[in-house]
């Protein structure tokens, strides 16, 4: 009775830290450590930005030509909080922060889009400028109220 020992099943096995799962593939899962994605650079000459002034905080965003965001910043992720958010100063190190976060993409030339009566909005620009960007374009893309649609007639009963 020499081979009497019991055969480890294959879920003891995987818990003693044995041969892996059988299915399960190599690579990130048998190793533990997580995967990376390779990330992948592009070159662009030109971008957008938008630049989203509210009453209470500053959003700058880098797109490209086709709307697909390369990179953003605001007023309270630069580390502005509460009322400070809503500073002109707060606007433009946030522009300045979000332009140094897509630095690597070469970008040279720049169409801002202004959305909002905040006031980050002038300064916001001036912080693009200071980056040694080059403004193509500045487009004001508030919306402006018209009245709205009709209202409903009164209810009779």
């Amino acid at each position: 009775m020499a081979d009497d020992k019991k055969t480890p099943s294959i879920l003891e096995q995987a818990l003693a830290g044995g041969d892996p799962v059988p299915g399960a593939e190599g690579g990130a899962e048998a190793t533990g450590k997580p995967s990376k994605k390779k990330k992948i650079k592009r070159s662009l000459p030109k971008a957008r930005v938008c630049i989203h002034a509210g009453e209470n905080n500053t959003i700058v965003t880098f797109t490209d030509l086709q709307g697909n965001v390369i990179g953003w910043s605001s007023s309270g992720s630069a580390g502005f909080k509460g009322t400070r958010k809503s500073t002109p100063y707060a606007a433009k190190v946030a522009a300045e922060t979000a332009a140094g976060k897509v630095k690597p993409y070469g970008i040279e030339t720049i169409t801002v889009e202004v959305k909002g009566l905040g006031p980050g909005r002038e300064q916001a620009i001036r912080g693009l400028q200071g980056t040694g960007l080059n403004l193509d374009a500045i487009v004001d893309v508030t919306p402006i109220a018209h009245g709205g649609c009709r209202a409903p007639g009164r209810r009779r009963v």
